[in-house]
């Protein structure tokens, strides 16, 4: 074996358009319903994992500063999944930096994850497929596996660990919608998604939400396949309002919005009554993403960025799926 096994990878965070919230079995990240995502252009984690038969425990740096424990323990099982399928026990140094928030719900933990789970498979020479790798990345980030891909992705449930992962929908030349995201607050948010998914369950609205998920995720899927956008704002702000209220309602209750999220929810509402084509869905945060049809990205955003409380705004077109990096 090489002194030492390197590998880097890139990986764009996603927009889900029908929602994950909740697991069946929380150890393996196996979801309680199916989802639809875009991944985003422009936003992206780096990640370079080195193991090292001179290291004696792994070692996590996130934009230069040394992870805490818990961030670092949640990476080293990760790296466990690669290290058992590698069949060594070398630990590693991984080096990771994102140019968007982190833990603001804007999906740091799938890209991140996703370009760690490809680093460290590249490095130590594994060959996965493209859903061996979707598998893999959604044991540390459940939305992971849906990074893996760009343009428009599906995650399949499935009924175990190797019947879940994500496929590609369409590519995003299909239909260019950009996401503005419109960000209000750029601090972590105090309850991870981790937590937050362990306590849907405790919603006695989730059981609704699951049921109900895929008529969302058919009427979802014909509206992208068929570049309806009408349709596409209907399930897509309906799905993020019922994921939501199952977060409020959970024990003990999660409420990430802010008053300047519902001051973007009002806005773009009333733009859509304008004859603006936006609407709006919010991932487990308070910040909001924009969803625009081609051509109407300019004008939303400068919209956008006048209101009240809008820090700044990243304009993402589909993105590209995660790819491996010179060293």
């Amino acid at each position: 074996m090489p002194p030492a096994l390197v590998a880097s990878a890139q990986a764009s965070p996603n927009i889900a358009l029908v929602k994950y919230w909740g697991n069946r079995d929380d150890d393996l990240r196996l979801p309680s319903n199916g989802s639809l995502s875009m991944t985003l252009g422009g936003l992206h984690t780096v990640a370079r994992v080195a193991f090292d038969p001179a290291a004696t425990v792994d070692t996590l740096v996130i934009a230069g500063q040394v992870a805490p424990p818990a961030a670092r323990q949640r990476v080293a099982q990760q790296l466990d999944l690669v290290r058992a399928a590698a069949g060594h026990d070398l630990r590693a140094r991984i080096d990771s930096s994102s140019n968007f928030p982190s833990g603001a719900g804007i999906a740091s933990s799938a890209s991140a994850f996703a370009a760690i789970t490809l680093a460290a498979t590249a490095a130590c020479g594994l060959a996965l497929d493209a859903a061996a790798l979707s598998r893999l990345a959604r044991r540390g980030s459940g939305s992971a596996c849906r990074s893996v891909f760009g343009g428009f992705v599906e995650w399949i449930a499935g009924d175990g660990d190797e019947s879940s992962y994500a496929i590609p929908l369409a590519p995003g030349e299909h239909w260019p919608l950009i996401d503005l995201v419109a960000v209000v607050s750029q601090a972590a948010k105090s309850t991870g998604s981790t937590e937050g998914h362990r306590l849907a369950a405790s919603s006695p609205l989730q059981t609704a939400r699951v049921a109900d998920t895929p008529r969302r995720l058919s009427a979802c899927r014909q509206a992208l396949l068929e570049r309806d956008f009408a349709r596409l704002a209907e399930v897509v702000e309906l799905d993020s309002l019922m994921m939501h209220a199952v977060m409020m309602t959970s024990s003990p209750a999660l409420v990430y919005w802010q008053p300047s999220t519902l001051t973007v929810l009002h806005a773009v509402a009333e733009w859509r009554r304008q004859g603006h084509e936006v609407c709006a869905t919010v991932d487990a945060g308070p910040n909001v993403h924009c969803l625009c049809a081609p051509g109407q990205a300019a004008v939303v955003k400068a919209k956008l960025q006048d209101l009240p409380g809008v820090d700044l705004v990243f304009e993402c077109p589909p993105g590209e799926a995660a790819r491996l990096l010179p060293n």
